[in-house]
């Protein structure tokens, strides 16, 4: 990845010169920092990896779909130019963005102390998330309805029902969101996910932090206290179990997670 990087101003014909990579995404499947053009203007550099034959499809293609598909309104990261080379058996994907001022509300996903943050961003919030909602997703799926009826039972005891569809971002965590004004970041995974997803991601990755989760509760309070957001915090819970043998801040997520489980189901 960083023979890589350092390729990036080579393969876009000198068009983007790389600064010091200096933010990796999980397990290094990406490597992200500052960067310039060839006018000298700074923007932000977003390097991605993988193997040639799994280099396609909905994470590959997320944030390109949506700078195409989805409404302006919806505050993210402008994405200018994709450039894609392959190496050995890997395809590498540069994606340069405008730089952006505003910072993350968290370094992880998992918030753990209260965020300073406006009232205006937490309309802009509901705001983005309703807009996303009337987006067609075409093809794309942030959550397949096949995970949900297999894997849900199999952690929660609850055997879903029926399952309303909406468009969401579908990795709505704290190290995704910027502010004081909001920015939500990394779009390779949003499509098709049930109604509330996204609401329901968000509050269960703010249970270690009980203020921030009332706040997000509130917020979303007519889509988490319906029956399909019922089924969304279902779904999420049982995100962060499967994953909390692997995952360190889910491993530290799981015993909050399994509480609200129990407040879930009544037990």
């Amino acid at each position: 990845m960083v023979a890589a990087w350092e390729h990036t101003q080579a393969a876009t014909g000198g068009l983007i010169t790389p600064g010091r990579g200096s933010l990796w995404g999980y397990e290094g499947r990406t490597l992200s920092g500052h960067a310039s053009t060839d006018t000298g203007e700074r923007v932000w550099l977003r390097l991605v990896s993988e193997k040639t034959d799994r280099a396609n499809g909905r994470l590959w293609e997320g944030p390109a779909a949506a700078q195409q598909q989805l409404s302006p309104g919806i505050p993210r990261p402008a994405l200018r130019t994709v450039t894609q080379w392959g190496k050995g058996d890997h395809t590498y994907r540069a994606e340069v963005y405008d730089l952006l001022t505003e910072q993350l509300v968290s370094a992880s996903p998992v918030i753990e102390a209260a965020p300073e943050l406006p009232n205006e961003w937490w309309a802009s919030l509901r705001s983005a998330i309703d807009t996303l909602g009337t987006a067609d997703p075409l093809d794309r799926d942030a959550c397949r309805e096949v995970y949900i009826r297999r894997r849900v039972p199999e952690f929660t005891g609850v055997v879903p029902g029926e399952i309303h569809w909406t468009t969401a971002h579908g990795d709505l965590h704290w190290s995704n969101l910027c502010g004081p004004t909001l920015v939500i970041l990394d779009w390779e995974t949003w499509g098709r996910a049930p109604v509330g997803f996204d609401a329901a991601m968000l509050l269960v990755h703010s249970l270690l932090e009980p203020a921030t989760a009332s706040r997000v509760a509130d917020v979303f309070a007519d889509v988490l206290d319906s029956d399909a957001g019922h089924l969304a915090q279902l779904i999420a819970v049982t995100q962060i179990l499967q994953a909390a043998d692997r995952t360190p801040f889910y491993t530290a997520l799981a015993p909050a997670a399994r509480k609200h489980l129990d407040v879930l189901t009544g037990h």
